[in-house]
């Protein structure tokens, strides 16, 4: 699983994975469990950990997707190396994105002469959006070598949102096997794949096994989506894109007309005006208790300033940000070693 991948790579830097942890609500136990689900928004919270942690680390997110091996995304992955063609492997990717570890969303463009795909980032917070895409693109090199193990080039081209950082070489060098040198600060992160590779046989294909996987892959999506319900998923919509998040973006995120959300809540015993307000909530607890100071939590949350945060808090809890930090330093007890917090 992808959290216990981050918390190898702090380990390996001398972080301690309580530490990594923190505020996420997992457990060591729920690591070493491989059944256990992590949702994004925890996910969210352990990524932005490991950035506070390790701020001069450069590329640590391109490290980070040099572990993310098909084995690692479960019935995607062993769909994709199963699939008979690359281009079915690529359909499967497409299909079931959601699946992985991503914040981000894929689209796909076809085109006479090539396969385009955009990692879509505009719902991703700003402050883990340039970890996140260096992940993809390099869990998604990781990925596609053993697909084409004799191929020097497996994309026309690679575009990236992002400018040129100063550890390029790192990219380079990560990135190598893609068989092409990205570009920096354009308007899309894109990968573009000549469609005369699609009808190529993959060397592990097995039809029989791929189809199985992507019978996995529809029924985890399925109880997953069939667990958190319409309200679990505007929640963690909201936990990877932020309160400020307005109603129609997230209708349009879950494929549903506002009025037909709103309706689904309701019928749920909620709205999507107490969503937000208990989602932000919760994010503001976990961050004062990790003892970060009001003016940085009011900045992660997207507030204007640290009067408007503490207006807001109070209005939920009853008492200042300040306070509340205090109160639960106080009630603080010694912590067991395998406490999520």
């Amino acid at each position: 699983m992808s959290a216990t991948m981050l918390t190898e790579l702090a380990s390996e830097r001398g972080i301690e994975p309580t530490q990594t942890l923190r505020g996420t609500g997992i457990t060591p136990e729920i690591l070493r469990d491989p059944t256990a689900e992590v949702t994004a928004g925890q996910e969210l919270i352990l990524v932005r950990n490991l950035l506070a942690d390790l701020p001069d680390v450069p590329g640590l997110g391109l490290e980070a997707g040099t572990r993310y091996h098909a084995p690692a995304f479960g019935p995607l992955g062993f769909a994709m190396i199963s699939s008979p063609t690359v281009g079915e492997a690529l359909q499967v990717v497409t299909r079931w994105f959601d699946l992985s570890f991503s914040f981000s969303k894929l689209h796909r463009r076809d085109e006479s002469d090539q396969i385009t795909l955009v990692l879509d980032d505009t719902g991703v917070p700003d402050d883990v959006r340039c970890f996140n895409t260096e992940r993809d693109l390099s869990a998604i090199v990781t990925m596609m070598r053993p697909l084409l193990p004799t191929m020097p080039i497996m994309l026309a081209s690679l575009d990236i949102a992002l400018p040129e950082p100063s550890y390029v070489d790192r990219y380079r060098d990560i990135l190598a096997a893609s068989g092409t040198k990205p570009n920096f600060g354009m308007p899309e992160t894109a990968m573009r794949i000549d469609a005369a590779l699609l009808p190529l046989a993959l060397p592990q294909a097995n039809r029989l096994i791929a189809e199985m996987c992507v019978q996995q892959c529809a029924a985890l999506m399925h109880r997953r989506q069939a667990r958190v319900g319409v309200s679990g998923q505007v929640r963690q919509h909201l936990l990877r894109r932020g309160h400020t998040t307005d109603q129609d973006e997230v209708a349009r995120a879950m494929n549903l007309t506002v009025r037909t959300l709103r309706r689904r809540l309701a019928e749920e015993g909620t709205s999507y005006r107490e969503l937000a307000a208990e989602t932000t909530g919760m994010l503001a607890e976990e961050l004062l208790s990790s003892g970060l100071p009001v003016e940085q939590i009011a900045e992660r949350l997207g507030y204007a300033d640290a009067s408007s945060f503490t207006h807001a808090f109070k209005s939920w809890k009853g008492v200042t940000p300040g306070r509340f930090a205090r109160e639960r330093q106080r009630l603080r007890v010694p912590q067991r070693e395998d406490s999520p917090y």
